[in-house]
């Protein structure tokens, strides 16, 4: 019995290695009565040599627009992911984007839609603003935290 418990742990952990690539989720965690198993990667995101070199500090007097900064993340207007999923800037496809660079949103009105777990997640801009940068595409994986629209 212990023979076929451990050839079905070690398929179990293949298909969830697998369904890690698939879905480009960085881990993923199963549990079962007493079975729990955890398939997590390192994802390590390196920026091209270009973007290091754009990144050098800028004289004060002509200070870098708000999307070309380094760590949008600290930006104060961003809109950070509240979950791991897939990003997608359409209500479905071939439809109109949900926003674009330079549009004005309301508090509330849908920013995009992260899938997660088969689920549609509608993200709504957290307050009224003018769009100035979309930092992710469609159908790219995203990362909880992870910066998805700068709003000023």
């Amino acid at each position: 019995m212990s023979d076929k418990k451990n050839k079905f742990d070690q398929d179990l952990i293949r298909q969830l290695a697998v369904l890690l690539d698939e879905t480009n989720l960085s881990e993923i965690e199963l549990e079962r009565d007493d079975f729990r198993v955890r398939v997590a990667r390192q994802i390590t995101i390196e920026a091209p040599v270009a973007a290091r070199a754009a990144a050098a500090p800028a004289p004060a007097a002509a200070a870098a627009p708000a999307e070309a900064t380094s760590d949008p993340a600290g930006h104060p207007g961003a809109v950070p992911s509240p979950m791991v999923g897939t990003a997608y800037m359409a209500p479905e496809p071939g439809a109109r984007n949900f926003i674009e660079v330079g549009d004005t949103v309301a508090a509330g009105d849908p920013l995009l839609i992260v899938e997660a777990m088969k689920t549609m997640n509608q993200i709504p801009a957290p307050r009224a603003g003018r769009v100035t940068a979309i930092l992710v595409e469609d159908g790219q994986p995203v990362e909880y935290g992870e910066p998805l629209v700068i709003l000023e």
